[in-house]
């Protein structure tokens, strides 16, 4: 597709370590590589989750000034956040602390939010897509299982749904599977597309 060969001349880079996002990306037949720099993931308070969402990936581009004067890099950074009543659920600092998110999730919905922003020397654009999540009720040797076993303390909301806890205990998903995975690739496809055109 034209699209595709558009592509070729640039230098795409993601700017995120996630081996989730790095596969999902990968299936789009996108060409890009991988270039990660650390980045706080402060946000004002008051925002909404849509907000602190797209806040985090435009905190996270903006630390790719260099490379996005040149003309021929475009940057994709990404950032994911899990909601339950309005509480941010970031990722566990501990075993305790994951257990608590877990169980706070179990027997209900929660929102995911991820922002996404894509940049190029001449303009950004930053957009987010929404997923809610059903639990089926957790016992807390479910729960303490899942921890020991898959370590979910890189992940927000201590849980990725392409895991075992994904498997047995979500009961139903309103939106994009690929979005609570970590990046809402249908979005990033489409935007994409209209950024290089």
């Amino acid at each position: 597709m034209d699209f595709y060969n558009k592509l070729k001349k640039y230098d795409i880079i993601l700017g995120s370590k996630s081996p989730r996002r790095k596969a999902l990306l990968k299936n789009c037949n996108i060409p890009f590589r991988v270039f990660s720099k650390p980045t706080k993931e402060d946000f004002p308070e008051n925002l909404s989750p849509e907000e602190i969402a797209t806040h985090l990936s435009k905190t996270k581009i903006s630390a790719y000034k260099e490379e996005l004067s040149n003309p021929f890099v475009i940057v994709i950074t990404a950032d994911t956040i899990v909601v339950r009543d309005k509480h941010i659920l970031n990722k566990p600092s501990n075993e305790q602390n994951a257990i608590e998110m877990l169980v706070s999730l179990s027997g209900r919905s929660h929102e995911v939010y991820t922002g996404v922003s894509i940049g190029s020397s001449k303009k950004t654009i930053d957009f987010f897509d929404k997923t809610i999540v059903s639990f089926s009720e957790l016992s807390k040797e479910e729960i303490t299982y899942y921890i020991k076993e898959y370590r979910p303390f890189d992940k927000a909301g201590s849980y990725g749904i392409q895991e075992w806890l994904g498997l047995i205990a979500i009961t139903k998903i309103e939106g994009s599977y690929n979005n609570v995975v970590g990046l809402p690739v249908h979005k990033v496809y489409s935007e994409l597309k209209n950024f290089i055109i």
